[in-house]
């Protein structure tokens, strides 16, 4: 068994990073290699994906199944490779650092069986961080890319007066771009 975990901060409150994790499809096209994602129920997925480690390149297809959704904090996930001894899961954990920062932890871990399990591990023990860190980053890059803007706080009522030039003054700007610069007069 080979595992790994990387720890992101999402700079958008955990409701936004929740927003976008529900979605396992999102998930999905992260992933490297992806061709395909077939959604067959509420929990069940199946990824087709294109892998390669050396000269070695081939296409597989993986079962996900999330078994459990406990948003926007919580989602462990399980996995197996069809037609290959090769499953696994995973868990993704979240938690507020701040109103709008959220602290992502991913762990993943890989069970190979068999004969061929030796080979699995060789070959997935360097590859599995590495991979799982670029995958962090990405779902980092796409969640705050997603997030709506921040609207900047609005300055105090005292302040906007002097930088706006005062309320009155904003009022009649607004009235003469909506109604034009001169009080129409009937003929």
């Amino acid at each position: 068994m080979i595992e790994t975990e990387q720890s992101i901060t999402i700079d958008v409150p955990i409701e936004g990073v929740w927003t976008y994790v529900r979605d396992i499809e999102r998930w999905a096209n992260l992933m490297p290699g992806l061709r395909e994602c077939e959604i067959l129920s509420e929990n069940d997925s199946r990824w087709t994906l294109k892998v390669g480690a050396g000269g070695l390149v081939r296409t597989v297809k993986v079962l996900v199944h999330v078994d459990e959704w406990d948003g926007p904090e919580r989602v462990r996930f399980s996995y197996k490779l069809e037609g290959d001894p090769v499953e696994g899961g995973g868990t993704y954990t979240a938690s507020p650092k701040s109103a709008g920062e959220t602290e992502v932890v991913l762990k993943v871990q890989v069970v190979g069986s068999g004969q061929m399990a030796p080979m699995w591990e060789a070959m997935g023990k360097p590859l599995l961080p590495q991979f799982a860190k670029a995958f962090a980053g990405q779902l980092k890059t796409e969640i705050e890319a997603a997030a709506p803007a921040a609207e900047p706080a609005p300055p105090p009522a005292a302040e906007a007066g002097r930088e706006r030039g005062g309320v009155g003054r904003w009022l009649k700007a607004l009235w003469r771009a909506l109604f034009g610069s001169k009080t129409q007069q009937s003929t």
